[in-house]
């Protein structure tokens, strides 16, 4: 079993997405290249940051995939809204209530989903 697992976006440019998550996350940007950027997210999952460009083989764009982040309750979804939206990020989603529990999306700047949510207790 390999010692970590990547999770990849293809973008635009991976130095600005680098940025955007390193800003956002408050994480490190651990590699970075014209080409490609990583960053630790947690227990040996990476974030990769591709670029769309140089990708094989080829993509047709970004949408249709959700990097998602849990958060402890209903509370911590509605303050980590506020804080995306005022740092400026579009919101695909606002804060629902939905079967799995309290969720909203917001977009990075290459349109990828960015779910927040807190699950439903069992």
């Amino acid at each position: 079993m390999p010692d970590f697992s990547f999770l990849l976006l293809h973008v635009e440019s991976p130095a600005a997405s680098a940025k955007f998550y390193n800003e956002l996350l408050g994480i490190p940007i651990i590699e970075q290249s014209p080409t490609f950027a990583m960053l630790p997210l947690r227990d040996g999952v990476m974030l990769g940051l591709w670029s769309r460009a140089t990708v094989e083989p080829k993509t047709a764009g970004p949408g249709s995939s959700e990097v998602a982040f849990t958060v402890t309750d209903a509370a911590a979804v509605q303050e980590t809204h506020t804080a995306w939206t005022m740092r400026g990020l579009a919101i695909a989603q606002p804060p629902t209530r939905m079967d799995f529990g309290t969720t909203f999306v917001a977009l990075d700047p290459d349109g990828h989903r960015l779910r927040v949510f807190a699950p439903e207790a069992a």
